[in-house]
């Protein structure tokens, strides 16, 4: 075993990065710990997201709902409003369910154990891990992109992911601290973002270099190996982006179950391999040159989009007109705004 727990708390005291959550190292040695709640949130958030662009979510997340009560109170519509932009949408409803179980269940009031926190709605293993180590200093092993990197690096482990995923469990066991498990926790993770990264990883300033077996080996860049990925397949669709005489927008809230659940966006097709025609409200709808084009975690996306005035007194099959002054684009998913962003300047200049 290589003993480097005690030299990357050492090099986590000076060089931690700040973040909104974050109770920095000199503060958490005095017994300040983190506030549960928003550890819980920047965790949530930051599942399949980089920390730049989780920041001002968090941030305006916890202006907007400063505990986890406030957050269980608010309406679901407001909260995936809030979302909209972060991707993976599912995290959006969970974050509303979890939030609604620790005040059903718990007084408002996060568990401090691994065990207990893995039976909250949303929260898997690594989740529980995270919140308990880092918010409630229980000696979790975190096991995240970063910290799989560093591991399958430090013993030189070729095994590929996501097969290799207990024996790298098991060598990030054995360096947790007992002592700081929240530092080590955070000190772990930033030397995998900061230091040991994917590509071209700063071998030269990394503290514990000493002890990795990788870069004796010379093959630090060539881990973690992973099994090859099946190629994504690709689905087509047509969204339907329709304004009243009075300006106002014909939007639709998608069902809860599926993806973009419970969020706002426009009629849409099903995405197939060949959609056929769904249109909210029958019209003389006019197919745009440009198509919408996205990329979600297990396929493609490609949207054709079609515009079209209706008149004031239109009834629709399906959705809602918004009006003009209380539309956001920014509160739908991000394909959504795509679509809106290839359709908004036929629709304004007509």
């Amino acid at each position: 075993m290589r003993d480097i727990t005690e030299t990357l708390l050492d090099w986590y005291d000076v060089h931690a990065r700040e973040m909104p959550w974050r109770v920095m190292p000199a503060m958490r040695k005095a017994r300040h710990l983190p506030d549960p709640y928003g550890i819980w949130l920047s965790e949530v958030m930051l599942q399949q997201t980089t920390v730049a662009a989780v920041r001002a979510y968090h941030i305006k997340f916890t202006a907007l709902w400063p505990t986890v009560g406030a957050l269980a109170a608010a309406k679901d519509a407001d909260v995936m409003a809030a979302w909209a932009g972060l991707g993976y949408y599912a995290r959006a409803r969970n974050l509303l369910k979890c939030a609604r179980a620790v005040v059903a269940f718990h007084n408002g009031e996060f568990p401090q154990t691994y065990n207990a926190l893995i039976k909250l709605p949303g929260i898997g293993p690594y989740t529980a891990a995270a919140i308990s180590a880092i918010a409630f200093d229980e000696a979790s092993t975190v096991l995240d992109g970063n910290v799989e990197r560093v591991m399958s690096r430090l013993y030189d482990d070729h095994t590929p992911l996501p097969a290799a995923k207990p024996v790298l469990m098991e060598y990030a066991k054995r360096h947790t601290s007992l002592q700081r498990p929240g530092d080590y926790a955070q000190a772990v993770m930033d030397l995998g973002a900061t230091i040991c990264m994917p590509k071209k990883p700063a071998c030269g300033i990394c503290p514990v270099r000493g002890a990795c077996e990788a870069h004796t080996a010379g093959t630090q860049g060539e881990l973690p190996k992973k099994t090859p990925k099946k190629p994504k397949p690709t689905r087509h669709g047509i969204a339907y982006i329709a304004r009243r005489d009075d300006g106002a927008w014909l939007l639709e809230t998608r069902p809860n179950k599926g993806l973009l659940g419970g969020m706002l966006g426009w009629p849409t097709t099903d995405w197939n391999d060949l959609p056929t025609d769904q249109e909210p409200v029958l019209a003389d709808w006019q197919e745009l040159d440009t198509q919408a084009r996205h990329a979600f975690t297990h396929f493609h996306l490609i949207l054709r989009v079609q515009t079209v005035w209706l008149p004031y007194d239109t009834l629709p099959d399906r959705g809602q007109f918004i009006p003009a002054d209380i539309f956001s684009p920014n509160a739908m998913p991000t394909v959504m705004q795509k679509a809106y962003s290839i359709a908004v300047a036929t629709l304004q200049n007509v």
